[in-house]
């Protein structure tokens, strides 16, 4: 070793260390790949992901009635702020209401969407109002109406967001502008009730009686009528909420009571 150390000088420290590395690298490279996880680990999904909500009740089966969504986008009448879109879910509004008015008698229930900002109270309100007034279809006698929270009803009252309103009227084509009646349910659309449409110059008050009285009108089976002419007061089963058509507005179906 010392005679070897002596000939080569410090290629005889240099040699050893270089038969080291070649000799753990060469053991590197024939070494396998690791074996990939198990595929139930990689493929197992997440326990947090979220699933579609449930509809609280089960989609209406019968005909669908109502204004399909206006071919051009309207313009805007009031930058009034409103919910888009609710849970889906409809609460009734509790409480009853007197007989308006002496003929048969319809009985209806109010509906608020869950997460839309309305207070159930005041839009049953508003719906009560509009159909116990002499110049609703219960006028000179022909059918009385009155407010239940349950038991036995004829119709129901709807406020929808604009988003969820085509859930409860599949078919219509709504575009969620138009409000529509599936069924037995009367769906007010909820950006309606708050703007109205152009056509009304901002007379949402007008409005709501029309859309009310409208929609009502289909549950008790009355079909849309066109404008009689230019200037005459517009039926209230016009489709006034894509175009007055020369009419001029009007939320009643008897307008003189």
């Amino acid at each position: 070793m010392a005679r070897f150390a002596a000939a080569f000088g410090w290629r005889a420290l240099v040699i050893p260390v270089l038969a080291v590395v070649t000799f753990v690298t060469l053991l590197d490279v024939v070494s396998p790949e690791p074996a990939p996880a198990s595929s139930a680990f990689k493929a197992a999904p997440s326990s947090l992901e979220p699933t579609p909500s449930t509809p609280l009740e089960p989609t209406p089966t019968a005909p669908a009635e109502g204004e399909a969504a206006p071919t051009v986008s309207p313009p805007v009448v009031a930058p009034v702020p409103f919910v888009e879109r609710g849970s889906g879910q409809l609460i009734v509004v509790a409480g009853s209401s007197p007989v308006y008015g002496n003929g048969p008698l319809q009985r209806f229930i109010v509906e608020v969407e869950d997460g839309i900002n309305v207070a159930g109270i005041g839009f049953a309100a508003a719906v009560e109002g509009t159909l116990a007034d002499p110049r609703s279809w219960g006028a000179g006698g022909e059918m009385s109406f009155q407010r239940v929270d349950g038991g036995d009803y004829d119709f129901r009252v709807s406020l929808v967001s604009p988003l969820n309103v085509e859930s409860f009227c599949p078919g219509v084509g709504t575009g969620g502008y138009t409000s529509c009646r599936y069924g037995e349910r009367a769906v007010i659309n909820l950006a309606r009730w708050e703007t109205a449409v152009p056509d009304y110059e901002g007379d949402v008050a007008t409005y709501r009686h029309y859309v009310v009285n409208h929609e009502v009108g289909h549950a008790l089976d009355n079909g849309h009528v066109p404008c009689p002419g230019p200037g005459e007061l517009a039926p209230v089963m016009q489709q006034q909420t894509l175009s007055l058509d020369g009419c001029a507005r009007n939320g009643w179906p008897y307008p003189n009571g």
